[in-house]
């Protein structure tokens, strides 16, 4: 993988902007010709930097409702369980966890009712989940698809983090 430099993350911060923005505009606004903004965008692409797809707003499809569930599960069965919740329709997020459970989803739900019956009767069914513990989520201040590489990071060759630093550590420029 490649790194990514200032150019490339004003390309991403200009799709984050608009992801329907042209390479000539984005060259125009980057200051950078036209050629190198698809180049650029082909390569990090390429790379697993960026990926470009359309996000759903769940509320303006009817799905005012969202909770994180965390899940305690079955030895042995932690990854097996989160493939099969990653399957369910109301299901946005998955991931494994460390600490008191094993894993961590998000749910959407039309109301209060639906998401209790889907934690309670789906979830609740799949084999080797232990138990559950639902949080609603009333605000999301940020999201993932808000989230922009910090300033100063540049990514290393590995992908892991920042060149000539500690993965995570910003270089302060």
């Amino acid at each position: 993988m490649s790194g990514t430099d200032k150019t490339d993350r004003v390309i991403i911060d200009l799709l984050m902007e608009d992801g329907r923005m042209s390479s000539a505009e984005i060259a125009r606004r980057a200051r950078v010709s036209e050629r190198s903004v698809r180049y650029r965008l082909d390569r990090l692409v390429k790379t697993g930097v960026i990926r470009v797809s359309a996000i759903v707003n769940p509320k303006a499809v009817g799905y005012p409702v969202t909770a994180d569930v965390w899940l305690e599960i079955e030895p042995g069965q932690v990854t097996a369980v989160g493939r099969k919740l990653a399957e369910l329709d109301r299901v946005s997020y998955v991931a494994c966890s460390t600490g008191d459970r094993d894993l961590s989803i998000q749910v959407y739900a039309r109301d209060n009712q639906e998401l209790y019956h889907f934690v309670a009767d789906v979830i609740g069914n799949v084999p080797g989940v232990r138990r559950t513990s639902t949080i609603f989520v009333p605000l999301v201040l940020k999201d993932v698809y808000n989230w922009h590489i910090p300033h100063g990071t540049t990514v290393g060759d590995d992908g892991v983090g920042p060149r000539g630093n500690s993965p995570g550590i910003p270089t302060g420029t």
